[in-house]
């Protein structure tokens, strides 16, 4: 890897990339050998990818690599709930930019339902995706990529925001406050995410950074519980038994 690597014996493991570019390198490998070592084991692979700018570089990698791809199944961490031509749509961004060229054998799960499906809206979305979601994917996941924005949120886990932790695998999300895209979501849960075998989260910016820091200090020098509520990220890296590899880029 074109990488600094930091980590500690029982938290999470921060690579310090270069640049974008080499980011994408180094977090496209390290997918590519999870679903590798998962199709090696068992006959089907899940990959849990999050929308946004982040990870489209990457993507456009890890989308040519020689993998089996007819037995990967893709679903997103969570999902805005416009129509997948909206612009705000993450399954667009997925479907433009990851299910090309070798990758476009994966067979996609997406979390947006349409109207006649769901009601017209996110609510009823949770009871009639669990059964689906139960079924057509392997949990837990063999690769879960997430991001996290600049105030601390990841999938869309948003600061102050109560996270269900009874074992389903998606909940209703109602609209953020700006500047996060005012729409409601539909998002998986720590119970899908944080089981993961390979965890993942990729970010870029200086503007990210300080609450990076922040998210990094070990539980036992925080003020508990109160800093895990204000930047959800904490979830993911310092989720138990599970050591998750956070790749920084500044710029």
């Amino acid at each position: 890897m074109n990488t600094q690597t930091v980590s500690s014996p029982s938290g999470p493991v921060v690579h310090l990339s270069h640049d974008v570019d080499s980011q994408a390198r180094d977090v496209a490998d390290m997918v590519a050998e999870g679903l590798r070592t998962a199709l090696a084991e068992r006959p089907r692979a899940t990959l849990v990818v999050s929308g946004g700018k982040t990870p489209v570089g990457m993507w456009q990698i890890l989308r040519r690599c020689p993998l089996d791809w007819s037995r990967v199944d893709v679903t997103l961490a969570d999902e805005r709930w416009v129509p997948p031509d909206d612009p705000a749509s993450n399954e667009g961004l997925v479907r433009q930019h990851l299910l090309q060229d070798e990758a476009a054998q994966a067979r996609w799960v997406p979390l947006y339902m349409p109207a006649e499906q769901s009601g017209g809206t996110v609510d009823a979305a949770p009871t009639l995706l669990e059964p689906r979601l139960a079924s057509l994917l392997q949990w837990p996941a063999d690769v879960v990529l997430l991001g996290m924005g600049a105030d601390g949120h990841t999938a869309s886990w948003f600061p102050g925001d109560p996270l269900p932790d009874d074992g389903r695998l998606c909940f209703a999300v109602p609209a953020p406050r700006a500047p996060n895209v005012p729409v409601p979501r539909l998002s998986l849960s720590p119970a899908a995410l944080l089981s993961a075998r390979c965890l993942i989260v990729q970010l870029q910016g200086r503007d990210k950074e300080a609450v990076l820091m922040q998210a990094l200090k070990p539980p036992q020098n925080t003020d508990g519980q109160s800093l895990d509520e204000r930047l959800p990220i904490r979830r993911a890296l310092w989720a138990p038994g599970v050591t998750c590899h956070v790749f920084y880029a500044a710029g």
